[in-house]
């Protein structure tokens, strides 16, 4: 390990390396640094501490001793550092949450200074505010701006996309509902950010409905048949064996940001330089992806696990819009979440035995001229899964690290740059392949008929 501050420059630079789900992110990145076929030759990591991250290069480097990594001192509050960083690399992945109070600053130094981007956020209200604000910027100076490159939300986007596919002319889907279980040996302990942040949503949700008034209105896609009734608060999915209760993520709003851009571009977006063999593909894939009403719901196996999920909704709704309340929250996260999150995080053990399962529960119709005769129901029911290992410190890290290879080996295949939800970037390269060779698999459950 070394701490330097000359001018050589890095593939990809991590910022936040030392934080509970940076040094996961490095870890993950260590695997291919230098790999046979890997096109990641050189990374940084960069922070506020030099001493906290050499301890994550340590931590992430075991049991073998550290390579060569420099280490970088930048603050998501020092513009200058910032701007020197871009100047290193030509891609930077970012790990420092919650994003709506550190994230503005780093895409707007990548935006000017042609720098790619990726980060795991999972905040609507600060993915959309760079995209007002930065997208022209970043498309001028060719610097591609990606968040939502972990669990949230490239498991949706992705999974929502692969449930569609399966969609074979005359059919077409209506709708498709993912419901999201986390599972575990031991016992579900989250991020503190991930906490953080939902309570910071809540008390900003009026800031995101007046930014998405005073935006344009992108145009909506057209979807087959009517509009899927909202159904029971608390929904029992048989099919499946989980009891379910919508989820206010931003899967949903994501994905509906790729199928906003997609009705523009019905052929998706055309890359920097690409060749004529890759054009063809990219639009044979997007014209396999059928668009559809999408929403997200958690699920459990039990009515009490219901409860629980409901019950910690509550509180953070009740009073994350109160400054007293948010306090409350912030300082007591253990006993407001009823122990899904706490402020050190989960253990290793915690983390290696945690899973995820998400099924997509497609519904709509046998043949397209059905869905056009007025008020018809759904008559026909595909389900897909995406399964996986604990969503914030492994998953998440691993849709990271394969999102940065795939922009680092065939870069001239993606736009040139702007500011873009994963889907309508990672959609047409091979992303899924490459989940499923690192532990991300994606199934056809079942087709089947359903009684109108």
């Amino acid at each position: 390990m070394e701490q330097v501050q000359n001018d050589s420059r890095f593939d990809l630079i991590i910022l936040g390396a030392s934080g509970f789900t940076g040094k996961y992110v490095l870890r993950e990145a260590l695997k291919f640094l230098n790999a046979p076929s890997s096109p990641l030759k050189s990374i940084a990591i960069a922070g506020r501490s030099p001493q906290k991250l050499s301890q994550a290069l340590q931590w992430a480097s075991r049991p073998n001793s550290p390579p060569t990594v420099p280490i970088l001192t930048a603050d998501t509050s020092d513009a200058p550092s910032l701007r020197a960083l871009c100047a290193r690399t030509g891609l930077l992945l970012n790990c420092v949450g919650p994003f709506r109070l550190h994230g503005e600053p780093v895409v707007a130094a990548c935006a000017h200074a042609g720098c790619d981007y990726l980060d795991i956020s999972g905040e609507p209200e600060f993915m959309e505010r760079a995209q007002a604000a930065d997208h022209e910027r970043a498309a001028e100076s060719g610097a591609l701006v990606v968040s939502a490159c972990g669990f949230d939300s490239v498991p949706a986007e992705l999974g929502m996309m692969f449930n569609s596919r399966q969609w074979v002319g005359p059919a077409v889907p209506n709708s498709v509902e993912a419901y999201l279980a986390l599972e575990s040996e031991k016992r579900i302990v989250g991020n503190f950010a991930t906490y953080e942040s939902a309570v910071l949503g809540v008390a900003n949700a009026h800031k995101l409905q007046q930014l998405r008034k005073s935006r344009p209105r992108r145009p909506r896609p057209v979807i087959p048949g009517p509009s899927p009734s909202k159904g029971e608060t608390i929904e029992n999915q048989k099919k499946i064996g989980l009891s379910a209760v919508r989820l206010p993520s931003a899967d949903s709003t994501v994905v509906r940001r790729t199928l906003a851009i997609l009705t523009e571009n019905p052929h998706g977006l055309p890359g920097l330089n690409e060749s004529a063999d890759r054009v063809a593909k990219r639009e044979a894939f997007w014209s396999s992806v059928k668009p559809a009403h999408f929403g997200v719901k958690i699920g459990s196996k039990s009515l009490l696990g219901i409860l629980r999920i409901t019950m910690v909704g509550i509180f953070i709704g009740l009073l994350g819009g109160i400054g007293f309340g948010r306090w409350l929250l912030l300082k007591f996260p253990s006993i407001f979440s009823l122990g899904w999150f706490r402020k050190k995080g989960p253990t290793e053990d915690e983390v290696e035995s945690a899973s995820f399962k998400m099924w997509f529960v497609g519904r709509g119709f046998s043949d397209e001229s059905i869905a056009s005769k007025g008020n018809t129901k759904p008559d026909m029911e595909i389900i897909t899964r995406v399964m996986g290992p604990e969503i914030g410190y492994l998953t998440t890290p691993i849709i990271l690290i394969q999102c940065a290879l795939v922009l680092l080996s065939q870069r001239n295949n993606l736009p040139k740059g702007g500011v873009y939800p994963p889907g309508i970037i990672f959609g047409p390269t091979d992303l899924q392949e490459r989940l499923q060779q690192n532990g991300i698999t994606f199934d056809i459950i079942s087709k089947s008929n359903i009684s109108s």
